[in-house]
């Protein structure tokens, strides 16, 4: 039995660290693989914000959520905003509440026509948020894809913010198959600790 694909094991930390009835977040919804197993792991009571920069996502995203059996999902709000506008799709009271944020990195599997990717300036901007909108304890997964033009600038940019994310608040973890070509995906994962109780 060979190890987790990259995928997988975002899927996995997520549904280690989630709990039923929380707020999810799916910061690049796709073709709505990611949100679909969000909407499974926080259950009937739960929630999932999706954004996607494209109709055409949603439309594939909302096909696939709607023809799964609805009894154990949660609900599932998908919103046509960039990744970086998640604080302002996100109702305040919930800001600091958020179990998860999953962003999926590159560009629309199976789009046609001239593709539309995700760039380090946006993504930052989003990491950034995601952090700010998570609980303690909370968990940020990022899948990236630095094999298509401009993928590989955005790679590096997400790492070399990553690393530099206060150890003190933070538990940075990257996933990645050491024996594959420099553009296969990878995975970089943010623990956003538990502040410390002082008695």
């Amino acid at each position: 039995m060979g190890f987790l694909s990259v995928l997988s094991m975002a899927h996995a930390l997520i549904e280690d660290r989630v709990r039923k009835g929380e707020t999810v977040i799916d910061a690049t919804v796709g073709n709505g693989v990611d949100t679909l197993r969000l909407a499974r792991v926080v259950g009937s009571q739960g929630r999932v914000l999706g954004l996607d920069i494209q109709q055409a996502a949603l439309v594939t995203a909302r096909r696939r959520i709607d023809a799964e059996p609805q009894d154990g999902l949660g609900s599932v709000t998908l919103t046509l905003r960039g990744h970086e506008e998640m604080e302002a799709v996100l109702p305040p009271p919930l800001h600091g509440t958020v179990g998860a944020v999953m962003f999926n990195l590159g560009y629309l599997p199976g789009a046609e026509g001239e593709l539309v990717v995700t760039h380090a300036d946006t993504t930052l901007v989003a990491l950034g948020a995601a952090l700010r909108v998570l609980r303690p304890g909370g968990l940020v997964t990022v899948v990236l894809y630095p094999g298509h033009e401009g993928g590989d600038v955005e790679a590096n940019a997400v790492e070399t913010w990553a690393a530099a994310l206060p150890q003190v608040q933070y538990q940075v973890m990257m996933y990645k198959f050491m024996n594959r070509k420099t553009s296969a995906p990878y995975l970089i994962a943010i623990d956003k600790r538990e502040s410390k109780q002082t008695s």
